[in-house]
């Protein structure tokens, strides 16, 4: 017998999201919010984006139109005052001069929930400058710490900027408006900035100056790879693997099942060693190919993880045995996370623009809340 409280479709679905196109951070959190069941359609440029991605770009409904002419701004309008959620990545004042700022749609649709997606924020004496993810976490002080001592630090990617100060933050801040929205019946703007959200990410580390392992000096820090028992090694065959045994019975659980000496625990929080122990461990490593190492750790509390490329990852029992990884469109693509045991999130299929702005000005939002 099916189970009644459970539902399909994702613990958004009924909510529609009007997305700006642009690149990075935006999208993302737009293919968030449709995996998470959100309806999107996408106001597109003729020539798309220029970053074409088919797990970026999942999810949509798209409509090309130019913002700029009279007839465009409309049916922007148009969708804007049947929607929940807008989603924009303009440098600020953009939206303004287009006449689709906040005051604008904000009077058309008192309940519209205004996302604005920028680096630097919409104040500040950087707001209207050019950037990217790097100078974001550069500024923000996350990008400092990071990398080999005496070496210029390393960019993760833009993973800690763009994704993780930027898109989770604005999908946060959306879904937390939407739960205001319950009790006011008003939308509001939402401004989320990258520097602030790289910023916040940095909380553990601000708050913890008097811990000399989560030293914010470049090559100091516990986390960034200095210490011999949380950093990266690489294998007999060249391929390489992580470990990460913090904690002390972990460590003499690594140590023993290699068959280093246990003076390294002995001494694991002492930096003055570090250096000299991470050669050790080197050593070891070097002699058996990562397959051996795999079938000697993964598993235990050694705390190891081989270090993957995506196509390893996709095949990796773990994550194969969990669909981390979806075949959709034909791509390899991660699944919709996180998970929910009522409402199941799933990528949504790809729709027209047209029929979908169709459907929503022929059940407009006061419609579709009376039948809720």
């Amino acid at each position: 017998m099916a189970d009644p409280s459970h539902s399909s479709g994702g613990p958004l679905k009924g909510a529609r999201v009007v997305e700006f196109v642009g690149i990075g951070p935006g999208p993302y959190c737009a293919m968030l919010l449709s995996d998470l069941g959100a309806e999107v359609l996408r106001i597109d440029r003729a020539d798309g984006n220029g970053w074409p991605n088919p797990a970026h770009d999942r999810g949509r409904a798209t409509l090309a139109l130019d913002i700029k002419s009279d007839e465009g701004r409309a049916m922007c309008r148009e969708a804007v005052r049947n929607a929940d959620i807008l989603i924009e990545g303009f440098r600020p004042g953009v939206m303004e001069r287009l006449g689709l700022g906040p005051d604008e749609l904000l009077a058309l649709n008192p309940r519209l929930i205004y996302g604005r997606m920028t680096g630097w924020g919409q104040q500040g004496p950087l707001a209207k400058a050019a950037g990217h993810d790097i100078n974001y976490i550069a500024l923000s002080g996350a990008l400092a710490p990071m990398g080999r001592k005496g070496q210029l630090p390393d960019p993760p990617l833009n993973l800690a900027g763009d994704f993780g100060g930027g898109s989770l933050f604005l999908a946060l801040g959306l879904v937390a408006a939407l739960w205001e929205r319950e009790r006011s019946g008003l939308g509001q703007v939402v401004d989320a900035a990258i520097v602030d959200g790289a910023a916040s990410l940095m909380a553990m580390f601000a708050g913890a100056p008097s811990a000399p392992w989560l030293s914010l000096e470049r090559g100091a820090n516990l986390l960034s790879g200095a210490a011999p028992f949380y950093r990266c090694y690489a294998c007999a065959d060249g391929l390489e693997i992580s470990i990460g045994p913090i904690e002390p019975h972990f460590y003499r659980s690594l140590l023993t099942s290699i068959g280093a000496p246990l003076d390294l625990l002995e001494r694991q929080y002492d930096q003055s060693k570090w250096a000299e122990d991470s050669e050790r461990l080197a050593e070891i490593f070097r002699v058996r190919p990562r397959a051996q190492w795999g079938a000697l750790l993964e598993g235990t509390d050694a705390c190891y993880a081989p270090v993957l490329t995506l196509e390893e990852a996709e095949a990796h029992p773990h994550v194969r045995s969990r669909q981390t990884y979806l075949r959709h469109d034909g791509v390899a693509q991660p699944a919709p996370a996180p998970r929910f045991s009522r409402t199941p999130a799933e990528i949504a299929a790809s729709q027209d623009g047209f029929a979908v702005l169709e459907k929503w000005t022929s059940t407009p939002r006061g419609a579709r809340q009376n039948r809720s």
